[in-house]
């Protein structure tokens, strides 16, 4: 962005994405190289949010905390070697990581003394090793702060530690985090569904927990806003902050945003359910780059285009030309951290000890959450069937299960916390001895070190999630077992599964005898398929870390807002609109071209993609449009054409009552409001195709709920806009391939591909193709001796209809021949054509070239005695002489086009014909 510090124009923009994934994985391996080299380096830590209550002690809190106090310290120091080398200190790009919760939890001492306490776990731990940035933490402390005195006293306290608090009081803490977040996203997001409503309180209670949700979204915006500096790059994290993408972009359009998901993306069906599916995929598309676990993106760029009708691309979502990047960013954990705690003398210690007490015994290790998603009964239930059904194995394998207590206070845990503790104790009962019990579980979290040396004498770890965004227990099981080479059962609805697949053991959690059997697997595996699965999973694990995930994301999200200002580079700019005014009150004869749908239409509500498909495709013209057109056609020195893709009766129906000239069916037929129909068409033309495409479309609007297919004389429309999405893709594709084999395979026909759409048209059958007799026809009509001198040209064109708007610039290619035209008239001012005043070469000369393979023709209106057809000698001569700057050409709602410029809605072309008809002078002399 211009003025930007981090995007100078000295920054080398790659030719492509793979190049400059290339040189940033080049110069990651040197960072890698460099760290290794200097041991006393600060690394980081890995945990995923769905881990980060199951580790703690002093080892992990320390951890923690050396990376915030050491941060600042490296970034001074780097300074000073800056200073006393003697060169330009490298200014690190800031980031701010905006979190519903601080890595750092406050603890009040007195009126404004406060001490804090590191939360073990969490998203800190997983931007520890991204040193090129500078970090700051925006999020809230976990305390409520009323008073001013504290407020201030805390933010100097955690300003210390590269933090910033959002100060939230109780009751938004409630409906907003354990109401909203907890109670309703969560849920939806792990599939779960929504809460049942048995009264009508239950739904008021969804209203103001939802509000409450954007109001501490535009809290935390605030404090963003407050402290974002030009060049920072601001990451929003998890389905707490949804909302606040939107927030950012509406205070600053050019803010960096990126934002990232720690959970699973139900699917569009799923999505839907939630009241306000809308505003949240909108809030959330604001942000340029949205990341996600595997292919949970693929979930979320789905719900954009079956919820909210948008465009899904390779790249992301579209919407009306902006692009946001959707990707998959697997996350990782710090494996050297695990690797080297092997080698501290306690966990060696702890190591023995487990080795001691359980020799002669097979090891299975479960850890997770006391959470209704991690499946524990699942997993204890098919551990009891394998015992049952193999007996050999009973005083041979323990299963270890950790199960972390959360949300002790909600009912529903407190149930699975009993139910646990009963099936433990029926198996224990069952298959246990006075010296020996087949599963030993713990409702309490372990010591980083006791975890590490758990994971390392493992034989066999069972993770086997019910829905989990990633769950990197299992990288972590991975990163110590490089001496035991351990099995490891993995869930297929973890997002792990996607990057460990290969070397786990793949599992549905849901069916207890496939997991008894994969447990049976992996205890009698061969020493050779161990090493070999273990050696891909390890291999994954060191290469994929936590930092190489910060760092892809970040540099991705600077990459991708380069990318989009590339993009809107080449997009028009806004129509001028004062400067279009005041040209064409100067002007003595005025030509207006206007296009019809989504230009002078009035708004239908389909937002949702739950508009009325009946209302949509009856095409009405915008009741405000209705006193300005007037007062346009009551101007004899201003000309309108009205050029639509529609049909003849659609325009008599809207337009029957102006003075102006209708043209239907992309300019092939023409009329003045008060005259006959005639065709600009040439005369033989070969429509043979049209019964035989006919039935093509006949077919795919069968099979294809909510498609329907339009006839017109010139060409034929299959449209599904109303059809599902993925499911109209892919019979117009298969549509396609039936017409491409078939019926046109040899007909002299153009195929033309909206946005949800498949026409046919005869070769030449374009809005370009026919102006140049249109002009013609309203010169010899009106006897018009003054030359055009302005030209406004505005509509929703399809790309092969935009040859209309460069058919009017004035300068054209020095290699066109122009066409031969009829010699002007001469004016009663004597003016004279110069060499310039030249119009390009004829769009029906090229029509008549292609359309006459056949002398036999099936047009219907050869056959209409209504239907006039327009004399050749009333090809328009050459009465363009207006200058480049009094042509207007303006797309409406479309950012890649040919026009010079753009408007974003009907709305806002009403809004400018409304300014242009108060400049018409009544009674003004006509020019014609």
């Amino acid at each position: 962005m211009p003025g930007d510090k981090y995007n100078s124009s000295s920054y080398h923009i790659p030719l492509s994405r793979t190049e400059r994934l290339l040189r940033e994985r080049e110069l990651r391996e040197k960072r890698r190289s460099n760290r290794a080299r200097n041991p006393n380096e600060a690394v980081g830590s890995s945990e995923n949010s769905d881990n980060d209550l199951r580790l703690e002690g002093d080892s992990s809190r320390q951890y923690v905390e050396q990376y915030l106090e050491g941060a600042a310290a490296s970034a001074r120091a780097h300074d000073n070697v800056c200073e006393r080398q003697e060169v330009r200190p490298y200014n690190r790009q800031r980031l701010l990581v905006v979190a519903n919760r601080l890595p750092v939890s406050a603890v009040r001492r007195g009126e404004d003394s406060w001490s804090l306490e590191i939360s073990a776990g969490g998203l800190v731990s997983a931007l520890l090793g991204v040193k090129e940035f500078d970090a700051r933490w925006i999020g809230w402390a976990g305390v409520n702060v009323p008073d001013e005195v504290g407020q201030k006293s805390l933010t100097k306290t955690l300003a210390e530690k590269r933090c910033i608090p959002v100060f939230l009081d109780e009751e938004i803490v409630h409906q907003y985090y354990n109401g909203y977040c907890n109670n309703i996203l969560w849920p939806l997001f792990h599939y779960l569904g929504l809460p049942q409503e048995d009264r009508l309180a239950t739904t008021r209670s969804f209203q103001s927990q939802f509000a409450a949700y954007k109001k501490a979204n535009l809290m935390f915006a605030d404090v963003v806003n407050e402290h974002y500096e030009e060049g920072d790059v601001v990451w929003c994290h998890d389905y707490h902050l949804m909302f606040l993408p939107k927030c950012l972009k509406e205070y600053n359009s050019k803010m960096k945003v990126g934002w990232f998901l720690h959970t699973p993306f139900p699917s569009s069906e799923i999505h839907r359910t939630l009241p306000s599916r809308s505003e949240l995929l909108r809030s959330v598309l604001a942000a340029d780059l949205v990341g996600i676990y595997s292919t949970y993106a693929r979930h979320f760029v789905s719900a954009c285009t079956r919820i909210l009708g948008l465009e899904g691309t390779p790249e992301g979502v579209e919407d009306q030309g902006k692009l946001t990047r959707v990707a998959a960013f697997p996350i990782g954990i710090d494996s050297e951290r695990f690797i080297r705690a092997l080698e501290v003398p306690d966990v060696i210690q702890h190591m023995k000890e487990l080795k001691e007490r359980f020799a002669g015994r097979k090891v299975m290790l479960g850890v997770d959450r006391l959470d209704i998603i991690k499946g524990i009964p699942q997993k204890i239930l098919a551990f009891e069937k394998f015992l049952e059904e193999n007996a050999s194995w009973r005083d041979k394998v323990v299963l270890l299960q950790i199960a972390v207590p959360t949300r002790t206070d909600v009912p529903e845990y407190q149930k699975l916390t009993s139910q646990v503790h009963e099936i433990v104790g029926r198996i224990n009962g069952r298959f246990g001895t006075l010296t020996a019990a087949p599963i030993h579980h713990l409702d309490r979290s372990l010591d980083f070190y006791a975890l590490c040396a758990l994971y390392a004498v493992t034989d066999v770890a069972l993770v086997t999630s019910l829905r989990d965004g990633m769950n990197l227990v299992s990288y972590e099981f991975v990163a110590c077992q490089e001496a035991k080479k351990g099995v490891l059962i993995l869930s297929e609805f973890a997002g792990a599964a996607q990057s460990l697949g290969a070397g786990a053991i793949l599992v549905n959690p849901w069916n207890i005898t496939e997991v008894a059997a994969s447990i049976g697997q992996a205890l009698n595996m061969s020493s050779e398929e161990r090493e070999k699965r273990h050696r891909h999973n390890f291999h994954h694990v060191k290469t994929h870390t936590s930092q190489e995930w910060a760092e892809t994301f970040v540099s991705e999200l600077n990459d991708t807002v380069i990318e989009a200002q590339l993009r809107i580079s080449k997009v028009p700019p806004e129509l001028p609109q004062n400067d279009a005014i005041r040209r064409y009150s100067k002007s003595t004869n005025r030509l207006l071209i206007l296009g019809f749908n989504a230009t002078l239409t009035e708004p239908v509500d389909n937002q949702g993609r739950r508009g009325d498909q009946i209302k949509e495709m009856d095409l009405n013209l915008h009741p405000e449009l209705k006193g300005p057109l007037k007062a346009l056609c009551s101007d004899p020195n201003t000309t309108i054409v009205v050029l639509s893709g529609s049909s003849r009766s659609v325009l008599d129906k809207n337009f029957g009552e102006y003075d102006m000239w209708l043209a239907a069916e992309n300019g092939m037929f023409l009329r003045l409001t008060n005259g006959e129909w005639m065709t600009t068409m040439p005369e033989h033309l070969n429509m043979e195709w049209v019964d035989s495409v006919k039935h093509v479309f006949k077919y795919f609007t069968e099979r294809t709920p909510r498609s329907h297919f339009e006839t017109r004389d010139t060409s034929l429309i299959w449209n599904y806009k109303y059809a599902d999405i993925e499911f109209g893709r892919l019979q117009a594709r298969d549509l396609l391939q039936h017409l491409w084999t078939g019926p046109i395979s040899n007909a002299s026909v153009d195929v033309v591909q909206g946005s949800r759409s498949v026409e046919v048209r005869a070769v030449g059958v374009t809005k370009g193709a026919a102006i140049d007799r249109i002009l013609g026809e309203i010169v010899h009509s009106k006897s018009m001796t003054t030359p055009i001198d302005y030209v406004l040209c505005i509509g929703h064109f399809l790309g092969k209809d935009e040859d209309v708007y460069t058919f009017f610039e004035p300068e054209l290619p020095s290699d066109i021949i122009p066409a031969i035209a009829r010699p002007r008239p001469s004016s009663d001012s004597g003016t004279k054509s110069s060499p310039g005043d030249r119009k390009p070469p004829s769009k029906s000369t090229h029509s008549k070239k292609h359309g006459s393979k056949s002398s036999s023709s099936s047009n219907s209106y050869n056959n209409n005695k209504a239907s006039q057809r327009l004399s050749p000698e009333k090809i328009s001569w050459n009465v363009l002489e207006h200058k480049g700057e009094n042509y207007f050409s303006c797309a409406v709602g479309r950012t890649r086009t040919s026009a010079r410029y753009l408007l974003g809605s009907p709305d806002d072309v009403v809004c400018f014909l409304e300014k242009l008809a108060d400049t018409t002078v009544p009674n003004s002399s006509s020019s014609s």
